[in-house]
């Protein structure tokens, strides 16, 4: 499993990095592995506030619809809108074109409280 170290990471398989002053969030390559194959992403609406640890979108693949969770508390300002016409790129790039949305962190530190790669490693290894 492909586990990049310049991002944070959630113990619901999210994964948060900064990008222009505010945090890009997607699911990881574990999370999008054990979904099977993405039919389906409910993004959220820009604008709406989350908080840490509640939902914010939601991944449909072929085997379960499951909630993705913000990483931290904060407003949605970015959504991946090609998420609307090619879900499978949660699954080809998890990482990167299959990111699902931008978030302003309402406390900026709460990135750094997140787990670093090698501790998520050590959670997907367990």
């Amino acid at each position: 499993m492909e586990v990049p170290d310049d991002r944070r990471y959630t113990r619901d398989h999210e994964w948060t990095r900064p990008d222009e002053g505010r945090l890009r969030i997607g699911i990881t390559d574990y999370a999008q592995d054990a979904l099977g194959d993405v039919v389906f992403v409910k993004l959220p609406e820009v604008g709406q506030t989350v908080e840490a640890g509640g939902p914010c979108s939601e991944v449909e693949s072929t085997k379960s619809v499951s909630d993705v969770y913000s990483p931290v508390a904060g407003t949605i300002v970015a959504v991946n809108q090609a998420l609307d016409d090619a879900p499978q790129a949660v699954n080809d790039d998890p990482y990167g074109e299959g990111w699902i949305c931008g978030v302003e962190p309402a406390d900026p530190a709460a990135y750094e409280a997140l787990l670093d790669a090698a501790a998520y490693k050590g959670l997907i290894s367990e």
